[in-house]
């Protein structure tokens, strides 16, 4: 990680582009970086936390997936708010896909899809393999949503194949890319959130005490991106950091508080997005815990 570019003085990008072309705006700015740099360098750069969580989604998938193209992505698994694998009816057969998935992170300014599918034969236990399609493709459409209340800022929508050609990934479709991709966005997402309160509280002259604990949980998330994500012990050291961030909640409220009214505006409408996925994360350190005899 290269933290002299963290740690210098750097203006964040405008905020007034459609998404890929400020997608395409930091990555010029960023150059070529590792899926980590570019959660903690895109997070600082971001005007939004919004825009700070599409910097670290986007670097979770392209430690997920080494070979992804340099421009917009999504993984797609959820159907009826599920991601288990036997309520999934989305199919892979042959190299064609069919089926729906109800929530594509950066809706239709996603360029290329990642699409967890079933592709057992009958009878037998639900198998996933995940593929990639192109949006727009034969096929393929993306249904864009309605803004949600959270980072309204980053569209979602719905995905829908139809006989779809595709190429699909080698492995495993849970246990090489959905399961482990659980714990590579916490950490990528967490990462970028507080590289943007870093330069938030930079620029606002937080208390130093503040700043610095910033940095130290940049550090630590640094050291936790190195463990593989399926390990217990990765499991572990990521509850720590999110229990770290959590313990720097009254300091950041007080902050904000005497500090721009509409950065603290945007943290209040935003910062529940940490909050998303804390049941599944507990059960992982649940398991983690009972695995290292703690």
């Amino acid at each position: 990680m290269p933290w002299q570019r963290l740690l210098e003085a750097s203006a964040r990008l405008p905020s007034d582009q459609r998404l890929d072309d400020w997608y395409g705006t930091l990555l010029d700015r960023l150059g070529d970086v590792t899926p980590f740099e570019l959660a903690v360098l895109g997070g600082k750069l971001a005007p939004t936390p919004g825009l700070a969580f599409l910097a670290g989604y986007q670097g979770a998938l392209r430690l997920l997936w080494p070979s992804a193209p340099l421009s917009l992505g999504a993984l797609c698994v959820t159907e009826n708010r599920s991601v288990r694998p036997a309520d999934m009816q989305t199919r892979l057969t042959g190299l064609s896909l069919s089926g729906r998935k109800d929530f594509v992170t950066a809706g239709d300014a996603a360029d290329w899809l990642l699409v967890a599918a079933r592709e057992e034969a009958e009878g037998e236990s639900p198998r996933l393999a995940l593929a990639v399609v192109r949006n727009g493709a034969p096929g393929v459409r993306v249904e864009q949503l309605k803004p949600l209340p959270l980072m309204p800022d980053i569209p979602h929508a719905r995905l829908h194949l139809e006989a779809a050609h595709c190429e699909r990934l080698a492995g495993d479709g849970w246990d090489a890319y959905v399961k482990p991709f659980r714990s590579i966005e916490d950490l990528h997402v967490l990462a970028a959130l507080v590289a943007w309160l870093y330069g938030i509280g930079r620029d606002s002259a937080w208390p130093q005490a503040l700043q610095l604990r910033l940095l130290g949980l940049l550090t630590g998330a640094a050291e936790v991106s190195r463990h593989c994500a399926t390990a217990s012990a990765m499991h572990l050291f990521l509850a720590a950091l999110f229990a770290e961030f959590k313990a720097l909640k009254p300091e950041l409220d007080a902050a904000f508080a005497n500090g721009p009214a509409d950065c603290a505006t945007l943290w209040q409408r935003d910062q529940g997005v940490l909050d998303i996925a804390s049941g599944p994360r507990a059960k992982r350190l649940e398991k983690a815990l009972v695995a290292l005899g703690i």
